[in-house]
């Protein structure tokens, strides 16, 4: 069961998040059929956008983080919740993939180094708020970094990563480790803090050894005294529904609605992060078009 946590050092200077999110992975790798770049970068950007969304304060509130890179892969697209709940998709599902000379996928290869993050917070009480950054390597966890110290001056220290078998492609570890200064931290906090993480091993490495989150966190945050702030469980989940998608269409015109469908007078539409398929007959357009009349 994948998780996340969340950490404070005592002395309120440092807070760490980290999350395993091997079967939120896995199950994005078999929701889209993505080649192993394409799982790479999307897994990254999930594990990411999970914490992001855990962070959220208000119950309703969502965050979407949308990287757009002049790659190969497209768009990658990740919205989670204040549950730590996620889901996303990416643009070129086939996306091929090439190595480093380490054997680590080139996931900047496949997103591209020229092009932007935009992070998109949803309170559910008004305006959202929008940020957006150029992107520095198309690694994904640079650029959520860089996010934070230019769009929400935070200095910050992320770590994403996915392990996946060469040979046939599958899932075997995801997560991330993302690490902030508070406003506490004076330079002793800082220099001890960066000795740490000069030897910390990858995430998926740490994972590999058996090593639990709360263990990646206090290993991050060795010499601190460390309070857990919660822990708690995380999926891939996706909230379309054909009601939903009713309520959208009442709000189109009748025209609209009618041309939604095809030659057989049958309408399908296809959910981005799941690839659910929900069908309208012509009887269902035309009820839609009777209720939203109605009201």
């Amino acid at each position: 069961m994948d998780k996340i946590i969340r950490c404070i050092t005592s002395d309120g200077a440092i807070m760490a998040a980290a999350i395993d999110a091997s079967d939120i992975v896995f199950t994005a790798k078999k929701l889209h059929h993505l080649s192993k770049s394409a799982t790479a970068a999307l897994g990254r950007l999930l594990c990411a956008t999970s914490i992001m969304g855990a962070m959220l304060k208000q119950s309703n509130a969502t965050v979407n983080l949308r990287v757009m890179g002049d790659g190969e892969l497209g768009p990658v697209i990740a919205v989670g919740d204040s549950k730590g709940n996620v889901k996303g998709y990416v643009g070129n599902a086939n996306c091929p993939t090439e190595f480093y000379s380490n054997g680590k996928i080139n996931v900047a290869k496949a997103v591209g180094r020229n092009g932007v993050l935009n992070v998109m917070r949803d309170y559910g009480t008004g305006e959202p708020y929008i940020g957006q950054v150029e992107l520095v390597s198309g690694e994904i966890a640079e650029d959520i970094t860089n996010y934070y110290a230019t769009s929400e001056q935070t200095p910050t220290v992320c770590a994403l990563g996915v392990l996946i078998n060469k040979e046939d492609g599958e899932v075997m570890l995801a997560g991330g480790l993302l690490i902030q200064l508070l406003p506490g931290a004076d330079d002793s906090t800082i220099d001890k803090l960066e000795k740490n993480i000069e030897k910390l091993d990858p995430v998926t490495t740490m994972l590999a050894k058996g090593m639990s989150i709360l263990d990646i966190c206090k290993t991050a945050l060795e010499g601190f005294e460390v309070e857990v702030l919660d822990e708690f469980p995380v999926h891939y989940a996706c909230g379309c529904s054909k009601e939903k998608l009713e309520r959208y269409f009442c709000t189109l015109s009748d025209e609209d609605v009618r041309s939604l469908a095809d030659e057989s007078g049958t309408a399908t539409a296809t959910c981005h992060f799941c690839n659910k398929r929900y069908v309208f007959t012509k009887d269902d357009l035309e009820r839609i078009i009777r209720e939203k009349n109605q009201k």
